[in-house]
């Protein structure tokens, strides 16, 4: 194994009050985690966020003690504005922008943009120069020659690609080095492996954010009923798990790994940390410190 992996976290305003509770233990107790891994960002976006895509957001948590938190742990916010379905008159609306204003860095840390759209980013790029981007796995980008084009585009600093090329290794090991530095795999994705209408998806959820009337999407997974659940996302043939990690991807130069679960409960979010960043003999620890945190709800 070589380097460190950096995991980029859900629910940047949806799970303020989980990380408030998390995000000391995990810098006053490191003897709890592993050393190969570090907190490389956490994203979100707030509820009733027009630019906002992916997932509905449901984010409650006021913006500026959002930007404060992250701060003081010298953490990177990712906005999430991964909307495919804007137009040039969304790009004025009040709330968005006055959240890019407020997140843009002004310091060492870095803060990024989640998104799909180029105008968006065009418009982002001209306004609020402080950040870097990411391109999100909204596009759906599942053929690899689609995927290794969007890595040689200078303006992304990372790109997320579908979670069906997560094991493509006989492509992945045809990138170099630079390239490599740029994926960031989306780990612990729950969605059927055979999906053929996840763009459909994501752009229901566009409409959603813009105020469309729209019916809600149906998934067509067999399983959809069941809703999503770590352990069958464990059984996905595109999951990434630690062992992954550390003996497969870390090896090949591979350092960023998306956890999603913006739209689940912090129970379930916290059994992400516990699962991809304790040790194994601190989990209880970890989740008793979390759990007795009398000011956090976490169901």
């Amino acid at each position: 194994m070589s380097g460190k992996a950096y995991y980029h976290l859900p629910g940047l305003f949806e799970f303020y009050d989980l990380y408030k509770a998390f995000l000391p233990l995990f810098r006053e107790h490191r003897e709890y985690f592993y050393d190969w891994c570090e907190i490389g960002s956490i994203y979100g976006a707030p509820q009733d966020c027009l630019w906002g895509g992916g997932r509905v957001g449901f984010g409650d948590a006021d913006p500026e003690e959002v930007a404060s938190l992250l701060k003081e742990y010298g953490i990177s916010a990712r906005l999430t504005f991964s909307n495919s379905l804007l137009k040039e008159e969304h790009l004025s609306d009040k709330k968005c922008n006055a959240l890019c204003a407020m997140f843009e860095s002004k310091g060492e840390i870095e803060n990024g943009i989640i998104l799909c759209s180029d105008l968006l980013m065009d418009h982002i790029r001209t306004q609020y120069p402080g950040y870097y981007f990411v391109s999100s796995t909204t596009k759906v980008l599942t053929e690899f020659s689609e995927f290794e084009a969007e890595l040689a585009r200078e303006e992304f600093r990372f790109v997320v690609p579908d979670f069906r090329l997560n094991k493509d290794l006989s492509h992945l090991d045809t990138l170099p080095e630079t390239l490599r530095k740029k994926v960031e795999f989306l780990c612990n994705e729950c969605c059927w492996f055979e999906c053929f209408d996840r763009r459909k998806c994501y752009e229901n959820v566009s409409r959603k954010s813009l105020g469309e009337e729209c019916e809600d999407h149906v998934c067509v997974s067999p399983d959809a009923k069941k809703g999503y659940r770590f352990s069958d996302a464990m059984k996905n043939p595109g999951f990434i798990g630690i062992e992954d990690i550390q003996k497969v991807y870390l090896p090949k130069g591979f350092q960023h790994f998306k956890i999603e679960g913006r739209s689940l409960g912090s129970a379930v979010v916290l059994e992400f940390f516990l699962y991809y960043m304790t040790k194994p003999e601190y989990q209880l620890k970890v989740r008793e410190e979390i759990y007795l945190d009398s000011m956090l709800d976490l169901f």
